[in-house]
């Protein structure tokens, strides 16, 4: 799927995922939110991100993740970031997470047996709504208090990291890749990215601080996300930033020439598509079964369905 396509169709994931599976932006956000004795034990320059997903399949449309590895005082060490981006606080994330750590542990010991790594989980919600509910698993069970002291050894026992964006300040996170990424979903989520953008011009040095990768990700998501958002409006509130907003016009240049070009992609390879279903007999994909698919999705199945002709018609007189 192409990149502007992710974002239209799952904004919010496809951003956080981009954003924060880079190895730099990722070591910072857990540096600046890990318990400082934790982070400060870490060898941060051993971070490394880890394939798969652990939320299930009926919740993908609201958290999405990542898993990622490192030493920690000689040892490795998970650090499971959740991203929530549904609109209501979800009480029963403790519970969620439970789940999702379970299947990291179980899949731990099926490839590499025991001990197992420790798993730290933060959750990282973008909702509008404070994050009221505790992040203590224990705390989800009814105990009544005269039971409490002999129930407490037989309850599960952890605890997930919080940063709450509803009531946070990003533009006080020192790292300015971590500072631009949370700042911007703070602000998204409320439809305020035109103050983003107002906020981000005021960064004297940002035009050279930030990665070319990441201006480009910020300005798809911003333009995906915001429908009264457009790149005129973009440059207008980064005028206080001339080289920024230069910069800024010069990436949607060019983003407009690679929409251009996929566009022109996509409407080959279904018009080849259609055209080879014509020449087996067969009835021509509707054009809404074709639309959602990406120019890569389009081009496997015509050559799936040439290597059918092929072996159907190769060959007759």
């Amino acid at each position: 799927m192409a990149e502007g396509e992710a974002l239209t169709r799952h904004p919010h994931d496809t951003f956080f995922k981009g954003a924060l599976s880079d190895p730099l932006v990722a070591a910072q956000f857990f540096q600046s939110h890990l318990p400082p004795v934790l982070a400060a034990q870490v060898q941060w320059n051993t971070l490394e991100l880890l394939p798969g997903s652990y939320v299930s399949e009926s919740l993908r449309q609201a958290h999405s993740d990542l898993l990622f590895s490192v030493q920690a005082g000689g040892v490795p060490l998970l650090l499971y970031l959740i991203f929530e981006h549904q609109t209501a606080v979800d009480a029963a994330m403790p519970l969620r997470l439970l789940g999702c750590v379970f299947a990291i542990l179980q899949r731990h010991e099926k490839q590499h047996g025991l001990p197992l790594p420790p798993v730290v989980s933060f959750v990282l919600p973008q909702g509008p709504e404070r994050w009221t509910v505790s992040p203590q698993f224990a705390d989800l069970f009814a105990v009544p208090p005269a039971l409490a002291e002999v129930l407490r050894p037989f309850l599960p026992e952890f605890r997930h990291g919080l940063l709450d964006l509803s009531v946070s300040d990003p533009a006080g996170v020192e790292p300015v890749e971590t500072r631009v990424v949370l700042q911007l979903m703070k602000l998204a989520r409320a439809l305020r990215l035109h103050e983003f953008f107002t906020w981000l011009a005021e960064i004297t040095e940002i035009a050279d601080l930030l990665p070319p990768w990441l201006l480009r990700l910020v300005l798809l998501y911003a333009l995906h996300n915001e429908a009264n958002l457009d790149v005129e409006t973009i440059g207008r509130n980064l005028a206080a930033n001339p080289k920024l907003q230069t910069n800024v016009m010069s990436l949607a240049q060019k983003l407009r020439a690679e929409g251009k070009a996929e566009g022109a992609a996509l409407g080959t390879w279904r018009g080849k598509l259609q055209l080879l279903e014509e020449l087996m007999g067969a009835a021509p994909t509707p054009e809404h079964e074709l639309e959602p698919l990406s120019a890569a999705e389009l081009e496997r199945r015509f050559m799936a369905r040439q290597a059918e002709y092929n072996g159907r018609f190769k060959g007759t007189k």
